[in-house]
């Protein structure tokens, strides 16, 4: 299938820290973090694009996938990254052949703003996937309900942190299964099926 019909689905992830605001990480599950990133990957890299923010914990879980999926799969990736990084790039990074780099800002906060914009605001996405995470997963959970009013919008909750606090302040919620089902390969098939053609 040529890169301009498939449908695209938006990844916001991370593993929150220790040192931040514990209203992350005391609820993060982060086996359950990992394992969720590696299944969305899995489901949706051969039949559409996944776009996502580079983040140094999720970007080498996605490499990895593509790695195990054993097929010429470039097209149906693209990571987004800050030039605000630029000498701290991980190596997963070179992998991606579709990496869109935006230039940075006068400093951090700027430099992500900008990046996030671009991320969100210039692609069409069916549905948005919001696994674990801290701040930022709240930012763009907030920016992808203002571009993107009909997208899916599915806090995976299982993984705890940004995730779950997206799934508790949401009226209505998605379905349920997002807060107990913790088979993610067989999640994201029946939360995905219909809108990217599984």
């Amino acid at each position: 299938m040529a890169k301009e019909n498939l449908k695209k689905v938006f990844l916001s992830a991370s593993i929150p820290f220790p040192d931040r605001d514990r209203r992350f990480y005391d609820t993060a599950d982060i086996v359950a973090i990992r394992d969720a990133v590696r299944a969305l990957a899995t489901v949706v890299i051969p039949k559409a694009i996944l776009v996502w923010g580079g983040h140094p914990a999720i970007t080498p879980l996605i490499r990895f996938v593509m790695e195990q999926l054993n097929a010429d799969l470039k097209m149906h990736v693209t990571l987004y990254q800050s030039n605000f990084f630029k000498d701290k790039f991980p190596e997963d990074n070179f992998a991606f052949e579709n990496i869109e780099l935006i230039p940075e800002r006068d400093n951090l906060d700027n430099s992500l703003i900008d990046m996030r914009n671009a991320m969100i605001k210039n692609n069409d996405f069916v549905a948005g996937i919001f696994i674990g995470g801290m701040e930022g997963v709240l930012l763009e959970y907030e920016l992808f309900k203002k571009f993107h009013p009909k997208g899916q919008l599915l806090p995976i909750a299982s993984t705890g942190a940004a995730a779950k606090i997206i799934y508790e302040d949401m009226n209505p919620k998605p379905n349920e299964s997002v807060l107990k089902n913790y088979a993610y390969m067989d999640l994201f098939r029946e939360l995905l099926n219909d809108l990217i053609d599984l």
